[in-house]
């Protein structure tokens, strides 16, 4: 089995970030065979298990740079990808080989069609498969420390086998109703799923609803709860389209600090990194404020407001609800000075479309809507439909590339353009605009 066959077969299986999420069976007892005949690799390295709704991808890989600068062998899972499948399996930065994601593959692969061939709990899903690929491959670099980000919810999602010595839980939001629920209640209690009994917990600032539910899952489980904004606290220091400063008050000391992401939200994100990194201290991890002020500084986390092209700006950024959006609108104009915006806007169908656009609205200029490959891609004439609402008659672009070339040919060099609505999008922008 070589790399390609590899990808095929795992991309082969039911994928519910392209199919309707209706057609998955969610079932954690088939993650757990599989698993326990592969030798619970899961088991082999201390884990973080992070989810949330906002900024649990940029979390985790800003705890995985501070565990990799303090020495640490570290994996990173995470989801989904933007160009290559290879970027959700890491150790220390490093996308797992193409050699081993062949090889590792083809050791799971008998073990999966046993599994599926008996299907009492249902067949493996792709998210399933790469979820286990990963945790071989951490066992297989022997890692020392595991960050698993989740990729669905918590409570019933493929990573929620581990024994985290930490929990996170970033900003909770609305997303995924179809299959969370469309309460805020309802969405936390699945997050909360992932609180194990005696673990530490840290949460990002929450909305009422969801810290109430939080707190009591904590209560219930008897995890310490450390609540980011009220026993860790920050300041911004300074800022550029470069990225910003910031002084931190933590569970342990006080901190100066630096990331090379922008958004005063990516900050928020820093201080839940350094309160489950103070929590792993607290476990045994030997990690000083060297490492941290090191591993923060050289994080990396691509399609969060990230500059493509300078003059004119162009910028990508995955945010795909509407609180996200509002905090990118937000952030674009705190953070870049520019003429005049240029909006290049492309969802999936089943997102809050109307309350992304109500946000993006705001930015005024001009906006373009298109369409990716993805089969989730709302088709082109809703998204118009829902800028006309507000007033703004949006140019149609049936493909990605079109829509850049339409952008950059009426920019000048002072304006922003700025691609935004879905990480497929934000992906499909990054590869057009590297092959130009």
């Amino acid at each position: 089995m070589d790399f390609q066959n590899a990808v095929d077969y795992i991309l082969s299986f039911a994928d519910y970030e392209r199919l309707p999420r209706s057609a998955v069976v969610f079932d954690l007892r088939r993650m757990n065979l599989l698993l326990e005949r592969l030798g619970n690799p899961h088991l082999a390295a201390k884990a973080v298990h992070i989810t949330g709704t906002k900024g649990k991808g940029s979390t985790s890989a800003m705890i995985a740079s501070v565990l990799s600068a303090a020495g640490y062998r570290t994996g990173l899972h995470t989801s989904p990808h933007l160009l290559s499948i290879r970027e959700r399996i890491k150790v220390d930065g490093a996308p797992i080989p193409e050699e081993a994601f062949a090889r590792l593959t083809a050791v799971m692969k008998p073990e999966v069609e046993t599994i599926n061939k008996d299907s009492s709990f249902g067949s493996l899903t792709t998210f399933e498969l790469l979820t286990a690929l990963g945790f071989l491959y951490f066992r297989e670099m022997k890692a020392d420390y595991q960050v698993q980000e989740v990729g669905l919810g918590g409570r019933l999602d493929a990573t929620n086998v581990v024994k985290p010595e930490v929990c996170v839980i970033t900003s909770i939001s609305y997303d995924h109703m179809d299959v969370l629920g469309e309460t805020l209640e309802k969405i936390a209690t699945e997050k909360a799923g992932i609180i194990k009994s005696g673990c530490m917990v840290v949460t990002s600032p929450q909305v009422p609803e969801a810290k109430a539910v939080l707190e009591r899952v904590c209560q219930e489980k008897g995890a310490r709860l450390v609540k980011v904004g009220e026993e860790v606290t920050w300041r911004r220091t300074s800022f550029s389209p470069e990225g910003q400063s910031f002084s931190l008050k933590g569970l342990r000391g006080e901190y100066k600090l630096s990331i090379p992401l922008v958004g005063e939200y990516q900050i928020e994100n820093a201080a839940v990194a350094v309160a489950a990194i103070e929590c792993l201290i607290e476990r045994g991890a030997k990690v000083k404020v060297a490492d941290i002020t090191r591993g923060l500084a050289r994080v990396r986390w691509e399609g969060r407001l990230q500059v493509l092209r300078r003059k004119p700006w162009l910028v990508v950024d995955g945010a795909h609800n509407a609180n996200s959006t509002m905090r990118l609108v937000k952030a674009l104009k705190d953070y870049f000075t520019y003429d005049r915006a240029i909006l290049i806007f492309g969802a999936s169908h089943e997102k809050d479309i109307g309350g992304m656009v109500a946000e993006l609205a705001s930015l005024g200029g001009k906006v373009i809507v298109t369409r990716t490959r993805h089969p989730r891609a709302a088709r082109t004439d809703v998204l118009a439909g829902e800028f006309s609402k507000h007033g703004i008659k949006a140019e149609v672009a049936e493909a990605v590339g079109g829509a850049i070339e339409k952008a950059l040919a009426e920019a000048g060099a002072d304006d922003l353009i700025i691609a935004t609505g879905s990480l497929f999008l934000v992906a499909e922008v990054m590869e057009y605009v590297r092959e130009m």
